[in-house]
């Protein structure tokens, strides 16, 4: 709106905001991780049922039950399960960086033979190394911060759920912010040291900022890649242990969630750490360094927006702000909430409305860096363009992040048992699995209908107002809260191994009842963090296409032309191909869990004091996970990579085409749908209804929504199927579109030069 201040004074002021924010973030993660640390795990004199609490005598399930009079000892216990989570989760987690850090290796060696010898620069290789070292410390990070938190929000929820609550919160605070604030950090010195090095007094000159951005853009490459992998290789890991124990423990010998007697419990909770919390960590953080790189490139395009200094920081301080933002919302959730067992949900739901409001007004601030008007081509023909406003822009980021609350408010009404979809679900499992299975099924494809006019609307919009840009923008918008975003979606983990370490202590079953409540609230929280990845992945894809078509100077993408069309086809099935791998993987690892966990019991575990042999379940999650996660990745990044060798850049473009409209709505039914299956177990597992049920048109009555029913393990069953759907293939498939897309774009060069059929 105004371009008064000096050059230099509006870069020192660009820098100052997204360094400091970032900072910032980074320092609040640490502030909550000492909160954390002032849980006194020693100390047990609040513990309800200690100190004459008439109305639970026992923290234990009996007053028979050992040391139900040595709460010591049920801390010790406590801690002791917790630590077999911590080392099974570093155990995994060194082995599979160990052939990441291989595969960064060899994948560096192909860039700087391919990439690098068109460009007579190492830029892009360096950008792509950090970026995966980057997510593999945020994916760490996160994780290392769950396995501390999990077994203090299962003694906190011992004293009270809202100190639980708080407890967990904080844990996902720790992600959130830290995880953005790195990120940032971190992009915005590659631009600072890039900048000096490359242009090296060339800043005017708009072909080589572009070339530079593109360069940068392999930040993002890196941060994907291991993104791929951890939410691959975590998802097979933890859905392995999870089905493998649910059938062979909870189906089969009725055991209940979590049981000391499931060798299977250990292994489950290690993959809610390493697949929702290191994988999903490097999920967004390849989503946010992605939005903003493919928002840098198209935005260097615009000569107005690249003459001026501070407005080509304009996408990093949309997420500067967003930390701001995120920083103010948490104080509702936690000094200004009253937390009980009938609002975990709704506390949470109000993180999203509080922040997206704040988002809102503090993008308008904002809107001063920018030019009064600012050009971008519209790819309709080569010397066609829009024009672009400061407000236009403003109607850009605020669509994506408007549509973002709303696929997260759709989201919750689809998986949460609060709402009707959920509770029919529910009632299916009185007749049987099959009938679960089918609604179910219907219910993650109704799912997707809102979502995608959502995200319609918003590349509409945003592509008539500002072009690919716009459509960058707006991907930002939707991950602008990201900080809140993170925290509700690693709360959820952190609350369901807290239930399973007061399942494996042997604690009273109220304080399951209160870890439950969290880990519900949790589930849904989870299932909006999903939506919010994929809605940001397909605006993500998007905007790295246009910089691709930019960079492969497409004067446009004809699907109508023969090659075109048949990269469409074939774009459109890489998802279903991805989704076979990574279930059939689970479903076979899971095989093996069933059959060693059968075999513990037919030992005699059941009926013995001895301990499960927890490590044996633990290598069979950890070996078929690192094994099975090759070939999914293969496909990811092959698949541009060998069109485009073959093809160019034409063929390439119908392969993204397929690729993001395909995965989109795939990926928004697998993960609603086995995230409704969840919370429909458990709101069978609640009883809440617990009655004597008479189905229409059948004079058989039944009793449902209690454990151990028939209709429990028609509910356990369809947990169970959907599980792979809503933690490894749903999730991962959003990296799949933004992978490819990245890939084309590093690889564009190449691809346009070096392709062997014209």
């Amino acid at each position: 709106m105004s371009s008064t201040p000096q050059p230099l004074i509006q870069e020192t002021f660009a820098y100052g905001l997204v360094l400091g924010c970032s900072l910032f973030g980074i320092l609040w993660g640490t502030v909550n991780t000492l909160l954390i640390r002032r849980v006194d795990m020693n100390d047990h004199s609040k513990l309800r049922g200690v100190g004459g609490d008439d109305e639970q005598k026992s923290l234990m399930h009996g007053d028979e039950a050992p040391n139900s009079q040595n709460p010591q000892a049920l801390l010790d216990q406590m801690k002791h399960i917790s630590n077999l989570i911590e080392k099974g989760a570093i155990t995994f987690l060194r082995q599979e960086y160990f052939y990441l850090g291989i595969f960064l290796a060899l994948f560096s060696v192909l860039l700087a033979c391919t990439v690098e010898p068109t460009l007579g620069t190492f830029y892009t290789t360096t950008a792509f190394i950090i970026g995966g070292v980057t997510s593999i410390i945020s994916g760490y990070i996160g994780m290392r911060i769950a396995v501390y938190t999990n077994v203090r929000t299962t003694k906190e929820s011992a004293t009270d759920i809202q100190n639980g609550f708080i407890v967990a919160y904080r844990g996902g605070q720790v992600l959130g912010f830290v995880l953005v604030g790195l990120a940032l950090f971190i992009l915005q010195l590659i631009i600072i040291i890039y900048k000096a090095m490359f242009l090296k007094g060339k800043e005017t000159d708009l072909e080589q900022v572009r070339l530079m951005f593109e360069m940068i853009s392999g930040y993002g490459l890196g941060g994907s890649t291991v993104a791929l992998f951890g939410r691959v290789g975590g998802g097979i890991y933890t859905k392995a242990a999870d089905v493998g124990s649910d059938l062979a423990g909870k189906v089969n010998e009725g055991l209940d969630e979590d049981s000391p007697k499931n060798p299977g419990t250990i292994a489950d909770n290690v993959g809610d750490n390493v697949g929702d919390i290191a994988g999903m960590g490097a999920d967004l953080f390849g989503s946010l360094a992605e939005a903003t790189c493919a928002a840098l490139v198209v935005g260097s395009t615009s000569q107005q927006l690249s003459e001026a200094p501070n407005a080509a920081y304009f996408p990093l301080m949309i997420t500067a702000v967003g930390i701001l933002c995120s920083f103010v919302t948490t104080f509702f959730a936690t000094n200004f909430a009253h937390v009980t067992k009938d609002n975990v949900e709704s506390t949470v739901k109000w993180q999203l409305i509080i922040s997206t409001i704040l988002m809102t007004a503090a993008i308008i601030p904002l809107l001063y860096v920018l030019p009064e008007e600012f050009k971008f081509p519209t790819f309709e023909s080569l010397n066609s363009t829009v024009t672009c406003t400061p407000w236009r822009a403003f109607a850009c980021v605020a669509s994506g992040l408007w549509s973002g609350f709303i696929i997260g408010w759709v989201t919750e009404i689809y998986t949460s048992n609060a709402y009707s979809p959920v509770q029919e679900l529910a009632e299916a499992c009185v007749i049987g699995a099959a009938p679960n299975i089918i609604l179910g099924l219907a219910l993650g494809y109704m799912s997707t209908i809102i979502p995608i006019l959502c995200i319609a609307g918003t590349i509409y919009v945003s592509f008539t107002f500002a072009s690919m840009y716009g459509i960058a923008l707006a991907a930002l918008g939707m991950l602008g809260c990201l900080p809140i975003a993170l925290a509700i979606d690693g709360y959820g983990p952190i609350s369901d191994n807290a239930g399973g370490i007061a399942e494996m202590s042997g604690l009273h079953k109220s304080v399951r009842e209160a870890t439950d409540k969290l880990d519900a609230a949790g589930n849904t929280t989870a299932a909006i963090g999903k939506g919010f990845a994929i809605g940001s992945a397909c605006l993500v894809a998007l905007a790295l296409f246009g910089a691709f078509v930019t960079r492969s100077k497409l004067p446009q993408v004809n699907i109508l032309q023969p090659l075109e069309f048949s990269g469409l086809l074939v774009g459109a099935m890489l998802p279903y191909a991805f989704s076979a791998l990574t279930m059939s993987a689970v479903g076979q690892a899971a095989n093996e869990m069933i059959v060693e966990i059968t075999r513990q019991f037919r030992a005699g575990l059941i009926n013995d004091n001895a301990e499960p042999d927890y490590d044996k379940c633990i290598a069979i999650s950890t070996n078929a996970s690192l094994k099975k996660m090759v070939a999914p990745g293969v496909l990811v990044i092959g698949s541009p990579l060998l069109v485009g060798i073959l093809f160019g850049p034409r063929g390439v473009s119908g392969l993204l085409a397929g690729a993001i409209v395909s995965g989109v709505q795939i990926a928004i039914s697998f993960s609603n749908t086995g995230g409704a299956w969840d919370n429909a177990k458990k709101y069978v597992e609640s009883g809440v209804h617990s009655k004597v049920h008479r189905v229409k048109g059948n004079d058989s009555d039944f009793v449902y929504l209690e454990k151990r029913t028939e209709a429990h393990k028609s509910a356990v069953v369809g947990d169970t199927v959907g599980d792979p759907l809503k933690d490894t293939s749903g999730p991962s498939i959003n990296i799949l579109i933004k992978l490819s897309a990245i890939t084309s774009l590093v690889f564009a060069d190449f691809f346009s030069k070096k392709h062997v059929f014209n």
